[in-house]
């Protein structure tokens, strides 16, 4: 099946990518008219799209913005944008990658087992965001201690002492967000009470 978007799909993307390109380089359209020679009301139904885009018309603007005209007329690559199931075992923990490596935050889904119960804090650079899917989970956080269960997230900064694993008797299946830079997340859900304390 031909997954590549119509022409009339392409041709409907030059208008915003004119306005676009325009507005990036600080270009208002009275000084694009007097560059190209093409009328300001001309430009202007041309990046609303009142006006049908040619080449006669597209290339003037194009040299006077400094873009290539592929950057305005190319059709986007689509690519499969499912992420390759590959599990890796770390340490007991099995660990599917959610998110492409490439970039941050990384997201996993994460199954920890249910003998893996015993605390062992550690440090490090970033923050890291949790919630529950199924099963009780253990979050240590220096002396403070939580038991989590399914559909409630927690966040935290890495350079706390931290640890989680299981908390019942079953395993846990958890997703984690993580980002190394120590952004926060900004992601909440709405029914989760954030933890009990235990």
């Amino acid at each position: 099946m031909d997954d590549q978007p119509s022409v009339g799909a392409v041709i409907d993307q030059i208008a915003p990518r004119l306005r676009r390109a325009r507005e990036g380089r600080g270009v208002s359209l009275a000084a694009l008219a007097r560059t190209t020679g093409i009328s300001t009301s001309t430009l202007s139904r041309l990046e609303s799209g009142r006006r049908k885009p040619s080449l006669e018309l597209l290339l003037p603007v194009t040299a006077a913005l400094g873009i290539p005209l592929d950057e305005i007329v190319a059709a986007p690559r689509i690519v499969d944008p499912r992420v390759p199931q590959q599990p890796t075992t770390r340490d007991g923990r099995v660990l599917i990658p959610l998110s492409r490596q490439q970039g941050e935050p990384r997201a996993y889904k994460m199954t920890i087992p249910a003998h893996d119960k015993e605390p062992h804090l550690r440090t490090h650079a970033g923050h890291e965001w949790l919630y529950v899917l199924r099963g009780r989970l253990r979050v240590r956080l220096a002396e403070r201690d939580f038991v989590m269960t399914a559909g409630e997230a927690a966040e935290f900064d890495c350079r706390i002492p931290h640890w989680f694993g299981a908390a019942g008797r079953g395993p846990v299946d958890v997703l984690s967000l993580f980002g190394r830079s120590g952004e926060r997340i900004h992601l909440r859900t709405a029914g989760g009470s954030g933890g009990r304390r235990t």
